[in-house]
């Protein structure tokens, strides 16, 4: 069975971040947007992205980055995945090989669905808002490529989320805060834990279907 791929993003201390590899995420996320009450500076990611244990992935996360805060931001972390829309990559000068996490937002009237990437990262309108993106639209979009769904997700709604869009990934922030900008280790335990155990039925729903 594929392992289903669990960021956790806007990390802002080491308790938080060692819950979320505890509990089991395949990713973080560090946020260099500046307006975002998860912000980090340089140097507070720099200490925390020396915590990663390796195999898990760093994600350094933007929103209409200068080319100075990015070159800044992958000073700091190394990350392994460079996230932002994907309209902002196309003015970026990036570190060969490095590799992107393209931003995209369900409205079926944008061109860019029909080139997608081969891993992409779907929400609603605004970043970091806790909206949900429009799952009918994720999931037809999940078939062309490896699509992280994100956007207004917690422990109470991913198995749906899961079971509707079948995602190659999904992504949380908002949804495992006790307030704006505070992540709660309860709340990213309870989130991993249902989004494994709902990625494990659907895995096992698929298999029967297939064996029939």
């Amino acid at each position: 069975m594929r392992r289903l791929w669990i960021k956790v993003c806007g990390l802002r201390t080491t308790d938080t971040l060692a819950t979320a590899v505890d509990a089991g995420a395949d990713a973080v996320g560090f946020v260099f947007h500046a307006a975002s009450p998860r912000h980090l500076a340089a140097a507070e990611a720099r200490a925390l992205a020396a915590a990663v244990p390796p195999g898990i992935e760093k994600v350094a996360v933007f929103l209409h980055p200068t080319q100075a805060e990015v070159d800044a931001a992958i000073d700091a972390v190394s990350p392994d995945w460079v996230q932002t829309d994907a309209a902002d990559l196309v003015a970026l000068r990036l570190p060969a090989g490095q590799r992107v996490l393209p931003v995209y937002r369900t409205d079926p009237s944008l061109p860019w669905q029909q080139n997608l990437p081969r891993r992409f990262l779907l929400e609603s309108g605004r970043s970091g808002a806790g909206e949900r993106a429009d799952w009918g639209e994720a999931a037809r979009l999940a078939t062309a490529g490896e699509l992280v769904l994100a956007g207004g997700l917690d422990a109470g709604n991913v198995a749906d989320a899961i079971a509707a869009v079948r995602p190659f990934g999904i992504d949380v922030s908002s949804g495992v805060e006790s307030m704006r900008g505070v992540k709660e280790a309860a709340l990213i335990r309870n989130f991993v834990n249902a989004a494994r155990a709902a990625h494990a039925r659907v895995a096992s729903s698929s298999l029967g279907v297939m064996q029939q």
